[in-house]
C-alpha cells in the first residue's frame, strides 16, 4: 500500500516494494474512513458529493473506528485493505 499526503506528496519507500497497480481515481472502489471524531463524517461525505462532477459515487463507501481515541482494530484494516484501492481518511477537529 502506499500512502499519499496530499500536502507534502509520496512517503519515501520504506522496507519492501509496492506490487499493486497505479490507482484509477475515476473508477476504483473508495473508502471514507472516519477517526469518528465530531465533523469528520460531514467532511468526508461533503467528498463524496464533490467527487460525484468527476466519478461514479456508487463503489464509495463509509467506515468510522469506533473511538477517536484508540487505533482502528487490525480487522478493520485489513477489510478495507482487502476491499478498497483508495481511502480518504478525515480528522473531523
Amino acid at each position: 500500500m502506499r500512502i499519499v499526503n496530499p500536502s507534502y506528496g509520496i512517503a519515501p519507500a520504506g522496507e519492501g516494494t509496492a506490487t499493486a497497480d497505479p490507482v484509477d481515481w475515476a473508477s476504483d472502489p473508495m473508502i471514507l474512513f472516519s477517526n469518528n471524531k465530531p465533523n469528520a463524517k460531514e467532511l468526508l461525505f461533503g467528498l463524496r458529493d464533490r467527487l460525484s462532477s468527476i466519478r461514479r459515487v456508487d463503489n464509495i463507501d463509509y467506515i468510522a473506528k469506533s473511538s477517536a481515541s484508540q487505533p482502528a482494530p487490525p480487522e478493520m484494516i485489513n477489510e478495507v485493505v482487502r476491499k478498497y484501492r483508495i481511502a480518504l481518511l478525515a480528522l473531523g477537529d
